[in-house]
């Protein structure tokens, strides 16, 4: 069968189990398979493939087509311009994060300072973040074992080795340790969110995801936490959902943070709150 015809099949189907992307998940696999990019596949789909590509193609699309991930599958995704490597055990990088890190380089200008990635996950914050910034020294924890060594990997794969990662339940591991830039993508949605039940989500760790206090609990103790290791002068940055920046801007104004405020995502809708520390 050639491979123009697999993947219409396979987008077919993709689409009849309700994938919302059903033509680029059938692609982005058959990509992996072939080790190929999307380009060679354009040029060369009239190819006949071969019944070893054809039966790792099909097993993968029908995962795909029960709900898993493609990120799983393929065990990457791209997060600003970075390929990382990705796992059950981390939640997948999202393009609206990418909103955190531009706020995050906007605060920090081009000198040198100290930044932290609060459960860090693949690495793809503190990762992006160090990309820009070669000359501060940056810091990603997480208190999964499986998620830091995930991290490291990616930072050596990507060049970025002077990244440091440790296991650590938020700030356990960083006691006296003290930066100008705090950021963190922390677990934000209510027990009963109905996305939990939706889409790649249901695949993803769920204490990841999930939060007391209808899912403010882990943005309010870490604004209030954070203070002891901000420098004077230093930001706290927080991704939360979509409609908790009222409730998360009046925590940083409660804690007597300064220039409170929420940014936008690409999609126009409240991502990003943060705070000044003034030590």
């Amino acid at each position: 069968m050639r491979l123009d015809v697999l993947l219409v099949r396979a987008a077919q189907r993709l689409q009849a189990a309700g994938s919302p992307s059903p033509r680029l998940d059938a692609e982005v696999l058959l990509c992996h398979v072939l080790d190929v990019d999307r380009a060679w596949l354009f040029t060369w789909g009239d190819r006949e493939s071969e019944p070893l590509v054809r039966a790792r193609f099909e097993a993968l699309v029908a995962a795909r087509a029960q709900g898993m991930p493609v990120a799983y599958l393929t065990g990457e995704r791209e997060f600003w311009g970075l390929s990382l490597r990705t796992h059950d055990a981390t939640l997948i990088p999202r393009p609206d994060t990418e909103c955190l890190v531009e706020a995050a380089l906007t605060r920090a200008g081009a000198g040198a300072g100290a930044c932290l990635d609060l459960g860090t996950g693949t690495g793809a914050i503190a990762l992006a973040f160090a990309s820009e910034r070669p000359g501060w020294g940056v810091t990603g924890v997480d208190r999964s074992p499986e998620a830091v060594a995930l991290a490291r990997d990616n930072a050596v794969r990507l060049g970025l080795g002077r990244v440091r990662f440790l296991e650590s339940d938020w700030f356990a591991a960083l006691e006296g340790e003290r930066f100008a830039l705090v950021v963190a993508n922390p677990p934000y949605l209510a027990d009963d969110d109905p996305h939990l039940g939706q889409g790649d989500v249901r695949f993803e760790p769920r204490s990841a995801l999930v939060a007391g206090d209808d899912g403010l609990a882990d943005l309010h103790w870490l604004v209030n936490e954070a203070r002891a290791h901000l420098e004077s002068g230093g930001w706290l940055l927080l991704e939360h959902g979509l409609e908790q920046g009222a409730a998360v801007r009046q925590a940083f104004e409660a804690a007597g943070y300064a220039d409170v405020a929420t940014l936008k995502d690409l999609g126009g809708r409240d991502r990003v709150s943060l705070g000044c520390w003034p030590g």
